[in-house]
């Protein structure tokens, strides 16, 4: 009885997690939608500051300043990249763009991805504050198109949406994410950003705590303030896929660590007095961020029930087959070509990331420094 009750509360939180969460948010988004967010036209074009925190980006920079700055735009507009103790090439690329409008911010120590762009800040002279990764290409008119939700006083953030060259895995993953986000946007407010390429009001950029993660500090800083962090589907950024597993897992380990300092350092937007900020917060981080725990609990269930429950037994066993052909795709290329173990393996990798970084949060031990993800 005790195991059932078990695999019945793991399999309803996972459950929540993944498919009851979006399915309130689509009820919310068809029976109590927020008013609209009213877009700038081609006219609205506040001052903007582009930050581009790198580290040792030399290989991808000028690429990168070179799609920046082929994008239109037609007010005042100013690029800095500052550089959080690049030892290669890094700062003398950015230099010999100077002639384009382009201003290097350097860091002689290496501090971390918020340092370097609290940093850039200190130097900005924009309204809206625009953070773009070195390694992401963004989509023609995607800067315009960012900035345009701005023209509504209730928003403070705007994110990007992601699109990753990758079918199944992690793109599958991604497409997921921004399906929720624009549920979200609709519905009640987003709890994290696209670190790639995000913007938020000057406003929110004093504080700029150098030890939390800024995409998702910026999208409960914004709620905190009552306003809104939606997401802009016109604004794209594209990336590949990292096909080193072992740093890809890393990146995971290393983002959930940060996003959970972030976490507790906003517990207080949990409380239900938060309407339905504190939704978002519930069923797209907490109950994601313990999903982890919530797969294990059904698993070691299902295995403590097989001997004596031929449905138990029937659950253990698939569970160990989908882990195992995870497992397999995650180290064997010819299993990774087929769409269905490549994405249970992403998933795999994703949930057990989770459960790393949740030890090292519970050992005291935070993520500051970065190390910049080369797709």
């Amino acid at each position: 009885m005790l195991a059932a009750l078990a695999i019945g509360v793991g399999l309803l939180w996972v459950a929540f997690a993944y498919l009851g969460y979006p399915l309130m948010l689509a009820a919310l988004r068809r029976f109590a939608p927020l008013p609209r967010v009213v877009r700038g036209g081609p006219d609205f074009a506040p001052p903007l500051s582009v930050v581009i925190a790198v580290h040792d980006g030399a290989r991808e920079l000028a690429r990168k300043l070179e799609n920046t700055l082929s994008q239109a735009y037609p007010g005042p507009r100013e690029i800095l990249v500052s550089s959080d103790g690049s030892t290669d090439a890094t700062e003398a690329i950015a230099e010999s763009f100077a002639a384009r409008g382009v201003t290097l911010v350097r860091s002689a120590e290496r501090c971390g991805k918020e340092a370097a762009q609290a940093a850039a800040i200190a130097r900005a002279n924009g309204d809206i504050l625009v953070f773009t990764d070195v390694s992401a290409q963004l989509e023609p008119g995607a800067l315009q198109t960012i900035v345009a939700p701005f023209a509504d006083s209730t928003v403070g953030a705007v994110s990007s949406e992601d699109e990753v060259d990758d079918p199944a895995g992690e793109g599958a993953y991604v497409r997921f994410e921004m399906a929720l986000r624009r549920l979200e946007s609709e519905a009640a407010t987003l709890v994290g950003l696209s670190g790639s390429f995000f913007a938020v009001r000057r406003a929110l950029g004093t504080p700029w705590p150098t030890d939390l993660a800024s995409d998702f500090r910026s999208a409960l800083e914004s709620a905190q303030r009552g306003l809104r962090a939606i997401s802009e589907p016109g604004a794209r950024a594209r990336f590949g896929v990292n096909p080193d597993v072992g740093a890809e897992w890393n990146r995971k380990v290393r983002t959930v660590r940060r996003g959970l300092a972030v976490l507790f350092a906003y517990r207080g937007l949990l409380h239900p007095r938060h309407g339905r900020a504190a939704l978002a917060l519930w069923g797209h981080k907490l109950a994601r961020f313990t999903s982890p725990l919530a797969l294990l609990l059904v698993l070691a269930a299902s295995l403590v029930a097989a001997p004596s429950s031929r449905i138990a037994a029937l659950l253990a066993g698939l569970q160990l087959v989908a882990y195992a052909a995870a497992g397999l795709s995650l180290v064997v290329p010819a299993v990774a070509r087929f769409r269905l173990p490549r994405l249970a393996g992403f998933f795999v990798l994703v949930n057990a990331s989770m459960l790393v970084a949740w030890w090292h949060h519970l050992r005291g031990e935070r993520a500051v420094t970065w190390q910049p993800t080369r797709r």
